[in-house]
């Protein structure tokens, strides 16, 4: 049985202000605490974030920490080629449900097979750098193959949030999630905003005026 809970996307970003506050204590627990973080003298030594086996590994460590403690993990996933409103509202509606949220995110090939030859506009490692970034994401893991179950069979998150775009479709997901007593959460996305769009009109835009740049 789907799961279905409303959020409203204006609801989504009016609390976003009170979501700071409440984030900040569950990142602790979720991460074990207080911890040390060595920061290196030189900036250039700071390394690219990784997109493969150690962001993976993150994010099951992160959700195997909060379900000991008695947490909700919620899991959440897409391509997120280039992020937009539509995808940050979604996110931090999903971290609402839960006591913290991991991405799982679609290879460059996994989109590429998805997509098509043209896709993604953005890769991987940068679209993983972005997510990380936002306030309501704990962790985020990269995931191969077309569908998530796998990562999913890691994670075990006891919410699986997707896009009401799904509403009239069973995910193939849905039984694996089912299977360990987890719920589908659908949720809904920003009217007008989607990454097609975008690439379009980027697409369509004049070029600029010579000695300009966009």
């Amino acid at each position: 049985m789907i799961g279905y809970d409303v959020f409203t996307a204006d609801r989504a970003l009016t609390e976003a202000a009170v979501q700071g506050a409440v984030h900040a204590a569950t990142r602790f627990v979720a991460e074990g605490g207080a911890r040390a973080v060595a920061v290196p003298d030189d900036p250039e030594t700071v390394a690219e974030p990784s997109t493969d086996g150690d962001t993976t590994a993150d994010a099951v460590r992160t959700a195997a920490r909060v379900r000991a403690a008695g947490g909700t993990v919620v899991a959440a996933g897409g391509c997120f080629d280039l992020l937009h409103a539509g995808h940050v509202a979604l996110l931090q509606a999903a971290r609402r449900a839960g006591d913290c949220l991991v991405v799982c995110v679609n290879s460059d090939d996994s989109v590429r097979r998805r997509k098509g030859d043209g896709r993604p506009l953005v890769p991987a490692v940068d679209r993983v750098r972005v997510l990380r970034a936002l306030e309501c994401v704990d962790a985020v893991a990269v995931f191969d193959e077309d569908t998530p179950e796998r990562i999913l069979g890691e994670l075990r998150p006891h919410i699986w949030a997707k896009g009401g775009d799904y509403a009239r479709t069973r995910l193939p997901e849905q039984p694996l999630v089912e299977s360990w007593g987890g719920q589908v959460l659908l949720l809904p996305y920003l009217d007008g905003r989607s990454t097609t769009g975008l690439a379009r009109r980027a697409a369509s835009a004049p070029a600029p005026a010579p000695g300009r740049t966009r």
